[in-house]
C-alpha cells in the first residue's frame, strides 16, 4: 500500500502525502500482510538534518512511510496538491495504534527513553487502554548514531514476538537505528517516534492543541528548554525558510 501513496518532494525529503486514517491503515496492512517497514516520523528538523547528509536523506527516503509531523510538512504537502494531508504526529500515532491493539491484537514494544520513561510510559499507556498488549520495554545505553545493539538485546525484542517497535532515541538517531536494525528484528514494523516517550510517560509536557494546530509548537518546546533547542528551532528553522525560498525561485527562474 506505501508504493501507492504520493509523496511531497521537500528539498529533496519525500514526504508521504497521509492523514492519520492512511497511516493507520497502511501500518496495520503492513502487519497482516507481514511486510517489513519503517516509519519515520518527519519535522523540519529531519528536513534539515537531511539537507546536512546525504546518507541520512537516503535512509528517510527509503523507509515506508514519511509522515508529515510538522505542520509546515502538511500545508506544503496541500499546496502541491495532496488536500487531503492532515499531521500525522508521532504521540498521536502511538496513541491511535495502540487503542487498537485490543481489537488488533497487535503487540507493542517500547525501546527508547531515559532510566524509567518506558516503564511511566506503559503505565500511562495501559491506564488509558487496558487491553493494550505489551510485547516488552528496553532502556538503551548510549548508542551512537548508526551503531547496532547488542546480540541479546536484538534477540530479546525478537523472543517477545511484537507487531510494532516503538523506537524513542531523538532524531536522527532513531532514523539510523529502525533502517539499520530493520533485517535484524523480526516485527513487521518499526516506527521512529520522537518525543512521544517523554510526552505520554509525563517526563515532558506538550504543546497546547492550538500552539501545535498553528504549527507554534517549535516555540513553545523552546520555551520549556532553550539551552538545548535553541540551534534546531531558530537556526535551523532559519534556514529552512531561506533554503525553501531558494528552491522556489530555482523553479521559477527561466534559465
Amino acid at each position: 500500500m506505501s508504493d501507492q501513496l504520493a509523496s511531497t518532494d521537500i528539498l529533496g525529503v519525500r514526504i508521504s502525502a497521509l492523514n492519520m486514517g492512511l497511516a493507520v491503515d497502511t501500518i496495520e496492512s503492513w502487519i497482516e500482510n507481514d511486510e517489513h517497514q519503517y516509519v519515520c516520523i518527519c519535522t523540519v528538523h529531519t528536513i534539515m538534518e537531511c539537507q546536512r547528509s546525504a546518507s541520512l536523506r537516503q535512509t528517510v527516503n527509503a523507509a515506508g512511510l514519511r509522515t508529515p509531523d510538522g505542520m509546515p510538512l502538511v500545508w506544503l504537502s496541500r499546496r502541491a496538491g495532496h488536500h487531503h494531508v492532515s499531521r500525522v504526529y508521532g504521540p498521536d500515532l502511538m496513541l491511535e495504534l495502540c487503542q487498537r491493539s485490543g481489537t488488533t491484537g497487535h503487540r507493542h514494544f517500547f525501546y527508547g527513553g531515559g532510566p524509567g520513561v518506558a516503564e511511566r510510559l506503559v503505565d500511562r499507556l495501559t491506564e488509558q487502554s487496558p487491553d493494550l498488549e505489551v510485547a516488552g520495554i528496553h532502556t538503551p545505553g548510549m548508542l551512537a548514531n548508526g551503531e547496532l545493539e547488542a546480540r541479546k538485546t536484538i534477540d530479546k525484542i525478537n523472543a517477545s514476538r511484537p507487531d510494532i517497535v516503538w523506537v524513542g532515541l531523538g532524531a536522527p538517531k532513531q532514523d539510523w537505528w529502525v533502517a539499520n536494525h530493520r533485517a535484524l528484528l523480526d516485527a513487521p514494523v518499526l516506527i521512529a517516534v520522537g518525543a512521544a516517550f517523554d510526552f505520554h510517560s509525563g517526563a515532558i509536557k506538550q504543546a497546547p492543541g492550538w500552539m501545535q494546530r498553528n504549527g507554534l509548537e517549535w516555540l513553545f518546546r523552546l520555551s520549556q528548554d532553550p539551552r538545548r533547542l535553541w540551534r534546531r528551532y531558530i537556526l535551523d528553522n532559519s534556514r529552512f525558510v531561506i533554503r525553501l525560498g531558494l528552491s522556489t525561485l530555482r523553479k521559477r527562474l527561466p534559465f
